[in-house]
């Protein structure tokens, strides 16, 4: 459905894509996931013929560069940022959008009917765009990306900040639609989305440096986990444990990363022990998609 050989792209002297190949199959639900800064947007957006590539090609449908006009019929694309018109209402958005692509207005009604139903809209549709609350303009910017009913959806960190109840509504419709058959490209802040995810690309500094089943990144994942909750008053101590590799922070635990070695446990309780540290639990845990990330991301920083 989608394909990139060797896309690169630069801002002056700054490389903002760097030779990325990527194959997005069909019906797959593909998560891009990286730091602020990695590329995602401008990746998407040369997907989506937003923007020129300086070198490389995009295959979408199968179609090469010089017959996208055609594939983009079955594209739909959701920016980053709401985009549509506050000064009107739901339907004269998506009827606004809809003549964009040449459908009459009986088409776009039937479809809008449709999507708004989807998309827990129906009641909203004379409301102006501007007293929409935020989770509601996204459900409005997904609305008017279906109306052409395309067979790929590109998605751009569609729920970032919402709520995360509006979050669990958004991926419930994206998976309904993927189960009619939608091939899904969604880039997203949150590791949590990215386990929703058929397949996982971890873009860094205008690579991608990992693609896979969110399951065989976390089985892949060299390390071991412990985590701690601690009275720890100075968190440097715990970079001080024998073969600790990492250690990260997550609300009121911290999680230690360590290379593989015998009586784990019993050696870093001993540790903490021996600094003073008061354990309140310690325990080994299986990676999360937070922790697979958090140790690519590092390995990138020079």
């Amino acid at each position: 459905m989608i394909k990139t050989v060797g896309l690169s792209k630069s801002f002056g002297r700054i490389p903002a894509v760097i030779s990325v190949d990527l194959h997005v199959q069909e019906q797959e639900i593909l998560g891009l996931v990286g730091p602020d800064g990695a590329g995602k947007t401008t990746l998407m957006r040369m997907i989506c013929g937003l923007i020129t590539p300086d070198r490389g090609q995009v295959y979408l449908l199968g179609n090469p560069a010089e017959h996208l006009e055609k594939a983009k019929e079955n594209l739909g694309y959701m920016p980053q940022r709401f985009s549509l018109y506050g000064d009107l209402t739901v339907m004269e958005n998506i009827f606004f959008f809809g003549s964009m692509y040449g459908l009459d207005r009986k088409t776009i009604t039937q479809r809008a009917g449709e999507i708004l139903e989807l998309t827990n809209l129906i009641a909203f549709k004379n409301r102006f765009a501007d007293q929409l609350s935020g989770g509601m303009k996204q459900k409005l910017a997904l609305t008017c990306s279906l109306v052409t009913r395309p067979n790929l959806l590109v998605l751009d960190e569609p729920t970032y900040g919402v709520d995360p109840e509006f979050r669990k509504e958004f991926w419930k419709i994206l998976y309904d639609l993927n189960k009619k058959g939608m091939t899904i490209l969604i880039s997203t802040p949150y590791m949590d989305e990215a386990e929703l995810c058929t397949k996982v690309a971890f873009m860094d500094r205008g690579s991608i440096v990992a693609i896979d089943s969110p399951a065989r990144l976390k089985k892949n994942f060299p390390y071991r986990i412990l985590e701690l909750r601690a009275e720890v008053e100075n968190d440097d101590a715990l970079n001080n444990i024998p073969g600790v590799v990492d250690t990260y922070f997550y609300g009121d635990r911290y999680h230690l990363v360590f290379s593989d070695c015998p009586d784990l446990l019993a050696a870093v309780e001993g540790s903490l022990h021996e600094q003073g540290i008061q354990v309140l639990s310690l325990r080994e845990i299986a990676p999360s998609m937070e922790d697979v990330f958090v140790s690519m991301a590092e390995k990138e920083v020079v």
